[in-house]
């Protein structure tokens, strides 16, 4: 009953997320225009003295550019758990006889895959735009669903606290784009000052991004940016995973 319960909710996010076009236009568009444009811009008026040698500006932001597909995906699917709440379908499914767990399931499975599947369409770019082996592809697909999954279940404990959408995008705004912003996707921590790269290191995002770039680039390249170890970026990604997770169905179990 609860493997029904999940894969329903889990169909029911994919088919409201692809019958709504602009939703899918916002999470693969803004991210795309962030890249061109941010990206060329910094590109072409900055050197950034931890890419000497290494990469260009527009492949370095790149990772970064693929975990944001990842946020704005993640932050908007779970926003329906509000539009739930407010329709009473959320009350209804909470009633009705199956585990608070097929909730959390259904839910985050449902918005992790869209995450995932918007991240791979942004990922046929690689070999093209930033000269990224193709043999590199499968595993990094894995890492970014491990971090889609992380990114949804945070979006899911927000929503679930909130009675409006207004809210959301207060608290998306306020600390979800700041946490993306200071996760190396966007300049090296090795270049901000000592207070900054203390919150550089505690951000879990970080982490997320690192392994990504790792993923893509090969252990040569990604050493010589000064980032977070690989293992460690993999633990922490799994970590906060889990973590999410465990909030998830706490929150969702006091309901």
């Amino acid at each position: 009953m609860n493997l029904i319960a999940s894969a329903t909710l889990c169909q029911r996010e994919l088919v409201r997320f692809l019958r709504q076009r602009s939703r899918i236009a916002g999470a693969l568009g803004t991210p795309l225009v962030f890249w061109l444009l941010l990206g060329s811009g910094v590109g072409s008026s900055m050197t950034l003295p931890a890419l000497a040698g290494t990469m260009n500006y527009m492949q370095y932001f790149f990772p970064g550019t693929v975990v944001m597909i990842l946020l704005f995906t993640s932050i908007f699917s779970t926003i329906s758990i509000i539009e739930d709440r407010r329709e009473g379908f959320l009350q209804a499914v909470l009633v009705a006889p199956v585990g608070r767990s097929a909730i959390v399931v259904g839910k985050i499975a449902g918005a992790t895959i869209l995450a995932l599947l918007q991240g791979m369409l942004f990922m046929i770019l690689a070999p093209i735009a930033v000269g990224v082996s193709v043999a590199a592809i499968p595993q990094t697909v894995l890492f970014l669903g491990l971090v889609a999954f992380g990114l949804t279940g945070l979006g899911y404990v927000i929503a679930w606290s909130l009675d409006s959408t207004q809210g959301f995008h207060a608290i998306m705004n306020l600390f979800l784009i700041p946490m993306w912003l200071l996760s190396g996707a966007v300049f090296p921590a090795s270049g901000a000052p000592a207070w900054l790269q203390w919150i550089i290191a505690a951000n879990p995002l970080t982490y997320g991004v690192g392994v990504v770039r790792w993923s893509l680039y090969g252990p040569a390249a990604y050493a010589s940016l000064g980032g977070p170890s690989p293992l460690v970026s993999v633990v922490v990604v799994i970590g906060f995973a889990a973590l999410m997770f465990a909030v998830a169905l706490r929150v969702t179990s006091k309901a």
